[in-house]
């Protein structure tokens, strides 16, 4: 058991070194490559689901590598929490490389920054959470709680989009696709999120009665 504790850290501290050094590099990429305002910039940063989903999974990475974590903080070592997380970077790696892979081309360090954002982070956290996170048996009902924080995103995307007519996802363009065809591909996009829920959900209980990462 003091085994496992000891490889459960190396990847939290793996994911937290990742998490951190992907997300400061992408920063600073879209700083120096900006085309609009710095404010603007930013917004636009914290506009893309990826990079919330990297949050989520770099932040939850390094509480849980704190002995007592106080507070609000306690949010991100809850079971719930925790396969929450695994169902959102894991639609980003699935959307980002079986849609958006090839509409982008990459070099040097924003070629390794992409790569770490869309592949490293979700394949590690899964396997984490597939082989230490905390589980505990859920109940299909918070499926629905799941789903409301990309919503909101949605509603955000779709809200601020015709207006500063910037899109962080081809797919979400209304500008040059309609409401129509972008509610179609937030369909599918839905179904994702609802299908990875569905597992994790299933795959969470399954490994909590068998005493997996308790």
């Amino acid at each position: 058991m003091k085994t496992r504790g000891t490889v459960s850290n190396l990847f939290l501290v793996a994911l937290c070194i990742t998490g951190w050094v992907a997300l400061i590099g992408q920063f600073y990429l879209i700083l120096e490559n900006r085309v609009a305002s710095i404010p603007e910039t930013i917004v636009r940063f914290f506009g893309f689901f990826t990079i919330l989903s990297n949050i989520l999974v770099t932040v939850a990475a390094t509480v849980l590598l704190l002995e007592k974590p106080a507070g609000w903080l306690r949010f991100f070592s809850k079971a719930s929490t925790l396969a929450a997380i695994g169902v959102y970077i894991f639609v980003v790696g699935l959307v980002y490389n079986t849609v958006l892979r090839f509409q982008w081309k990459f070099e040097g360090l924003g070629a390794l920054i992409n790569e770490l954002l869309h592949a490293v982070m979700p394949v590690a956290y899964i396997v984490y959470w597939i082989f230490f996170a905390h589980k505990k048996t859920l109940p299909a009902k918070t499926i629905g709680y799941w789903l409301i924080f990309p919503a909101l995103y949605l509603v955000f995307v779709l809200l601020r989009g015709p207006v500063a007519h910037f899109y962080p996802y081809p797919f979400m363009n209304v500008d040059k696709f309609g409401y129509a065809q972008v509610a179609l591909n937030s369909l599918g996009v839905l179904l994702a999120f609802i299908g990875a829920s569905v597992v994790f959900i299933w795959g969470g209980n399954k490994l909590s009665k068998k005493g997996i990462a308790l």
